[in-house]
């Protein structure tokens, strides 16, 4: 499993400033440790910038040359996911940054592919080490560990479906000798 620490997040983020599209994209991803199809499915309704949460209850996928919105991978993957303060200011500076975007549109119109050639330059312009677009979800999930979130909060957080899973992440927890795994 492969993660990057939040330096190495913030090294690819501060390359990417100067390319919204991708920038807020990749926020998204890091901090709220959405997968790339739900990512991609968001709309502005999708956001409650006065409770600092979004929504996460559909994904997109590209089927047959065919844009395609379906229900996410797993109905625990339904769920509402609280923000970061800065983060909700970013996505609001965002979509009023995007043109004739109407409440129902994806905030993201882009596909798969255009994230990870994204990854890709920023990986090479940082020397960042390359990690998968859904590494960032375990990022994600490394950054909860450090600030102290229980096993039980980031399954809940995440939308894991069984605690099997959340267990892949146990190397990440403090150990009571005061290393981790």
């Amino acid at each position: 499993m492969l993660f990057w620490i939040r330096e190495e997040y913030i090294r690819l983020f501060e390359a990417m400033m100067d390319k919204p599209l991708s920038f807020y994209a990749f926020e998204v991803l890091y901090w709220c440790g959405v997968r790339e199809g739900e990512l991609l499915a968001l709309t502005p309704s999708d956001f409650d910038f006065e409770k600092r949460t979004v929504t996460i209850n559909k994904s997109y996928q590209r089927l047959n040359k065919q844009d395609v919105i379906t229900t996410p991978k797993t109905p625990k993957s339904n769920c509402v996911i609280q923000m970061p303060q800065f983060l909700c200011d970013e996505l609001q500076d965002y979509i009023k940054q995007l043109y004739g975007v109407e409440l129902d549109s994806r905030m993201f119109p882009i596909n798969k592919s255009y994230l990870h050639r994204e990854m890709d330059c920023g990986c090479k312009q940082t020397g960042v080490k390359r990690i998968r677009i859904h590494d960032l979800r375990h990022s994600h999930i490394s950054l909860l560990i450090d600030m102290g979130f229980t096993a039980l909060a980031f399954a809940e957080r995440v939308g894991h479906e069984s605690i099997d899973i959340t267990y892949r992440y146990a190397h990440l927890f403090p150990h009571p000798s005061g290393g981790n795994g």
